[in-house]
């Protein structure tokens, strides 16, 4: 039950979306899942107050890349999903604690669809202590972020109001040797 070969090959789209450029292949423990080249990944959707604790790139991109191409093409089901999830990021040693969150992350995203009793006991245990843990670090980014938005904010206005001219704006010119 591993990857085959070395990192993902992926091309950059835009901010928030890559594209594989290499098919990816993963062995699991009953099945063989190739990701095409093509597929469309944003790697760990990780809400920004929280990226300073597990950033949307890591050790763990394949196994996102993976979860992202098992729930979009219904391969298996959404529990199954996630469960491969779980068993990728001990597979690539992410620790307990990171690996139980982000697995609860993505069970709560699904909404829990075809989650046993077990699972959803849980996920309860882990995301109760888990918002304990991170509700002031995530008040406290959340608030800076805001912050650092309103000043980007204030000297865009400031820079758009000292941009105007009545002049037209200059024509580049072509330097040659």
């Amino acid at each position: 039950m591993a990857f085959v070969g070395s990192g993902p090959v992926v091309e950059e789209l835009d901010a928030q979306f890559w594209r594989v450029v290499e098919p990816l292949v993963y062995h699991g423990a009953t099945a063989e899942f190739v990701i095409p080249a093509g597929f469309r990944t944003d790697f760990a959707s990780v809400p920004r107050a929280l990226v300073w604790l597990v950033p949307r790139y890591g050790v763990y991109t394949r196994a996102a890349i993976l979860h992202d191409y098992l729930r979009s093409s219904n391969v298996v089901s959404t529990a199954d999903a996630d469960g491969i999830f779980r068993r990728c990021l001990r597979e690539f040693r992410v620790s307990v604690p990171r690996r139980y969150m982000m697995w609860a992350a993505v069970r709560l995203d699904s909404r829990l669809r075809g989650a046993n009793l077990g699972d959803i006991a849980l996920v309860v245990l882990i995301a109760i202590p888990s918002s304990v843990f991170l509700t002031i670090p995530v008040t406290v980014v959340t608030v800076f972020l805001l912050l650092f938005w309103l000043v980007e904010l204030v000297f865009w206005v400031f820079a758009r109001l000292g941009r105007r001219t009545g002049a037209p704006p200059p024509q580049p010119r072509l330097r040659t040797a």
